[in-house]
């Protein structure tokens, strides 16, 4: 779990360096108004998602010794799960808002849904799909 939970976190870290600097462009100013509401809920998801992906290390750190590892188990388990929902999403967002600046707006629409497709198959749907069979 910890393993996994250094890849998701130093992603959502990479995603959000990046978007705090991107405000500080000079071109930043000159994007569309509707691009800002989209790059301020793709920050909010990229940081919501380094909070939750973080708040099993905090509980831990809180709680020490731990009493019932099967409770934090869940609670971590729940945390990165929720992290993992954020950072789809803001992966999802900022591929808009890159094709969107780089091409056009229906391109960037096509491209963020693709992306948005291959994270719920991949990430949600399959590993479902294979929970389900070996469970079978």
């Amino acid at each position: 779990m910890l393993q996994e939970l250094r890849i998701l976190l130093q992603g959502a870290q990479v995603l959000t360096a990046f978007l705090v600097v991107l405000p500080f462009n000079q071109s930043f100013g000159k994007i569309h108004p509707f691009e800002k509401w989209v790059f301020t809920a793709t920050f909010l998801c990229s940081i919501c998602s380094m909070v939750f992906f973080s708040a099993p290390a905090a509980h831990h750190r809180l709680i020490r010794p731990l009493i019932n590892r099967m409770t934090f188990k869940l609670f971590a388990t729940r945390m990165i799960l929720i992290g993992l929902l954020f950072l789809s999403f803001a992966l999802i967002l900022v591929t808009q808002l890159v094709v969107w600046q780089v091409l056009d707006t229906t391109t960037s629409i096509l491209v963020s849904t693709f992306v948005g497709i291959l994270i719920l198959f991949i990430w949600w749907l399959f590993p479902l799909f294979l929970k389900k069979r070996v469970g079978d």
